[in-house]
């Protein structure tokens, strides 16, 4: 045994702050209550449902996550949110149409409309293709950072809250590149001053939470607090931040099958995917500029998993295309289609079809708990900055300057657990397994 980090207890209220009360954010609230009520199961979420092996597997100790590491208990959850558009929390998860009125919503109808969301900070040059009246104004992006800051303030105080985190689920905005302003806090915060149009209402949220020493997670591949000015910030305030962009769907498949076909040493010639949904997010992606920002998001899972400069004669030519169509009849269903042109042996040719009917929400809500409690832990345990080991939440994972992200969901897993091994003095696990043939 090493020595254990010093946890924090996790005692008192998590208050759970949610930019975005869309599909993603009713259908997580949705499902914590009808969890805490016995309606349902957690089904999808590694902090109530994984187990993590200590030892020696002769040793046969296994216990739950949650057993583990002392994670927030789920009764001492709350939750508050933004939108632009002002429709309860009851409201806003019938019309996403993700969760079955009868069964889920109109059980714990009481306790959704009970969550109003607070005005947002929203502006239509980010995101082209919603709107609402649900809104904040000011002067300057300061101000409105300043506005949301006395949000977290107040709802920290109304709620009882010991403690908070923020998870981004709001709409994908429109491309933006790291720049000058994006260069250190000082520019970052003359930015806001002076209404710089490269800071989006996303980095404005991440600079509010940051600033109210409250972790901070993205769910969306907007840039947001994965800039200079932001980590830097991050690590000055001692606050842990994560993301980006909630791993579902299509990448989720990617991010499986990639990694077996470079374990087999079967090469790629091509990766066709295409995508129809009908939602919120399908209808933002409509907009060029914000699908955009989900395509750079998308396409960089091959790359970094099969290492093409590594494996030119397997992956120094794939041709990668991504494609998401907006079709309202599907709704929050989402359909992905993938064509997989591999070759092996002798350079003999072969296809993979994957047609994957999924519905985006019910995997995104518990990547959002698991977000939510893990860096709520982070914060416990003094880690600030960059918290890479929750890598394997996300499409586009947030690692330190100079470093290239890992994407290979097997060794995501791996270094998460390993990580929360090491907060509690355990063993790291290798799998080399020699000691038990000496």
């Amino acid at each position: 045994m090493k020595q254990p980090k010093e946890i924090r207890p996790a005692g008192g209220k998590l208050g759970v702050l949610l930019p975005g009360f869309g599909a993603v954010a009713t259908t997580f609230v949705a499902g914590v209550e009808a969890v805490r009520r016995g309606l349902a199961k957690p089904i999808g979420s590694l902090t109530q449902m994984n187990t993590i092996r200590l030892g020696k597997r002769t040793e046969g100790r296994a216990p739950l996550i949650k057993d583990f590491v002392p994670l927030a208990e789920l009764d001492d959850l709350v939750f508050g949110a933004w939108d632009p558009i002002p429709d309860d929390g009851y409201e806003s998860a019938l019309k996403a149409g993700v969760l079955h009125k009868e069964r889920h919503l109109d059980p714990i109808k009481d306790f959704l409309a009970s969550i109003k969301p607070m005005p947002a900070v929203f502006d239509t040059d980010y995101v082209k293709k919603l709107d609402g009246p649900n809104k904040k104004s000011g002067a300057t992006k300061k101000e409105l950072a300043e506005q949301l800051r006395d949000d977290i303030r107040r709802f920290k105080e109304e709620e009882g809250c010991d403690r908070l985190v923020m998870v981004w689920c709001g709409s994908t905005e429109v491309y933006i590149r790291p720049g000058e302003v994006h260069a250190s806090v000082e520019a970052f915060e003359k930015g806001l001053e002076e209404n710089h149009p490269d800071i989006a209402p996303s980095q404005i949220y991440a600079y509010a939470a940051i600033m109210e020493g409250v972790p901070y997670a993205n769910g969306a591949p907007n840039l947001a607090a994965d800039c200079a000015a932001l980590e830097a910030l991050a690590k000055e305030r001692g606050v842990p931040i994560a993301g980006k962009d909630f791993k579902t769907g299509q990448t989720l498949m990617k991010t499986i099958l990639a990694p077996g076909f470079k374990t087999r040493m079967l090469g790629l010639e091509g990766w066709f995917s295409t995508n129809i949904l009908g939602n919120r997010d399908g209808e933002v992606l409509d907009d060029p500029a914000s699908f955009k920002t989900k395509e750079v998001s998308k396409l960089g899972v091959l790359e970094h998993i099969l290492q093409p400069d590594m494996y030119p004669d397997l992956y120094g030519n794939i041709y990668h295309k991504v494609r998401i169509n907006y079709y309202p009849p599907r709704g929050d269903n989402k359909e992905g289609w993938d064509n997989i042109d591999i070759f092996g042996w002798m350079g003999y040719p072969m296809q993979i079809k994957v047609d994957f009917l999924c519905r985006d929400s019910i995997l995104a809500a518990p990547i959002v708990l698991d977000l939510a409690l893990f860096l709520d832990l982070a914060a416990r345990a003094g880690m600030d900055g960059i918290q890479e080991w929750l890598s394997f939440y996300f499409k586009s994972p947030q690692v330190a300057p100079g470093l290239y992200p890992e994407h290979d969901i097997f060794i995501q897993h791996w270094k998460l657990k390993n990580t929360l091994r090491w907060m509690k003095g355990e063993e790291m696990i290798t799998h080399l397994g020699v000691e038990y043939y000496d």
